[in-house]
């Protein structure tokens, strides 16, 4: 081999290689997750300094799910106009402004604010993230980059869950919040180099719901509702029962929910076998194996450990099929792709809602095998979804 080629063959895999910008797009995701996922275990140090119930500051949750779902679905469109860059930079700014309100809030109505101010911006930054990791992905390697942005997730679960208690009980609850805020503002700074400078995409904003016109995309938005009514009518719940019926301690919450956490990060071998083989072609088995994760759940739903181990696997399934479906969304029309991610984020958060509302009541009759068996049931939809979606064209990533 040649000098040469030795040196094309060098400059092509630089070239390929994955871009600083994902990584500060995972800081971004690590971010608002833990905004979410931080306020159940402080929940009770929480409601003790407004001396109001655990169940009344968890309605903030809530606010955050309807405020998040709504600014998706009837604000992104304006990330196709001004460019994902600029608007996640605003969207951080709010986040920001909605921290500050949250660990200085006096009472609970302003906390809860906060929290919708909070889903406010989290609604416009999500979708922001999701098209600047499609725009900055080298050709061929868009499942790998959206793969290291995904792994905020797992920072916001495996950091935010675990490390929001100790610090309410070493500080109090509010210093959450404010580290949380110091995040965010550093997530600005990494936000401000060039991938935030992005050029407007059109001259007019519209609504995400105008994406509905989009080729292929309602069995895809079919198959996101069903694949996050799974996941969230099954995460909702599984705490109560092993603390319940199972009668393990509290920290065996902590412990599945790092399970599953470091499950989602390990998926990131799975990443290039999506690019390679298409996410579209991946999708319904994807979807067709977290269908499985969920019968084994029925099996183990009588022993003590059994779910630790399939909590792991459903990270790992769940974060492959979640890759994929976002690949394939924004491959559907790139000149799109910000309202296209939006209808995404507000399903996402829509689907939050009808998991754990419809889900309670069937646990609370028939107990968490009965989930499980409904979650199951919901992913063999989403597989047909999924298959129906491959028919529409895939345009290029670009």
């Amino acid at each position: 081999m040649s000098n040469l080629d030795q040196m094309n063959l060098a400059t092509a895999d630089h070239a390929a290689r994955i871009p600083l910008a994902a990584y500060a797009l995972c800081l971004c995701i690590g971010i608002i997750g833990a905004n979410s996922l931080a306020l159940g275990p402080i929940a009770p140090r929480v409601a003790e300094s407004f001396m109001v119930s655990v169940p009344a500051v968890m309605s903030a949750s809530a606010v955050f799910g309807i405020g998040t779902a709504a600014s998706a679905l009837f604000l992104a469109g304006a990330i196709d106009r001004f460019g994902a860059g600029r608007t996640l930079r605003g969207a951080l700014l709010l986040f920001a402004c909605a921290l500050a309100g949250c660990a200085a809030a006096p009472g609970l109505a302003i906390f809860v604010g906060a929290q919708f101010v909070a889903g406010i911006a989290a609604g416009l930054a999500l979708p922001s993230i999701y098209t600047l990791a499609a725009v900055a992905a080298p050709p061929g390697r868009e499942s790998d980059t959206l793969g290291v942005v995904l792994f905020g997730w797992t920072l916001s679960m495996v950091a935010g869950v675990s490390l929001s208690a100790v610090l309410a009980d070493a500080a109090g609850w509010r210093v959450v919040y404010a580290v949380v805020l110091v995040a965010t503002l550093l997530s600005f700074s990494a936000a401000a180099g060039p991938m935030a400078l992005t050029p407007r995409r059109s001259a007019a904003t519209q609504s995400p719901l105008s994406a509905l016109q989009v080729p292929g995309i309602a069995p895809l938005l079919v198959a996101c509702a069903a694949f996050m009514i799974s996941f969230y009518g099954v995460y909702a719940y599984i705490g109560d029962h092993l603390r319940r019926r199972l009668v393990l301690p509290l920290g065996a919450n902590g412990l599945l929910a790092l399970s599953y956490g470091l499950g989602f990060g390990a998926a990131a071998f799975l990443n290039r076998l999506i690019d390679r083989f298409g996410a579209g072609r991946l999708l319904p088995g994807l979807f067709l194996t977290v269908a499985a994760i969920y019968l084994a759940m029925v099996a183990a739903s009588s022993t003590r450990y059994g779910l630790f181990g399939i909590a792991f696997a459903w990270g790992l399934a769940n974060h492959a099929a979640l890759n994929a479906l976002i690949v394939r969304l924004g491959s559907l029309d790139p000149t799109r792709r910000g309202a296209i991610m939006g209808l995404n984020s507000g399903v996402t958060y829509l689907s939050l809602f009808a998991g754990t509302a419809a889900f309670g009541p069937l646990y609370d009759h028939a107990g968490f095998a009965a989930l499980a068996g409904a979650a199951a049931a919901l992913m063999l939809a989403a597989t047909l979804a999924a298959a129906l979606a491959r028919r529409a064209p895939a345009a290029p990533m670009a």
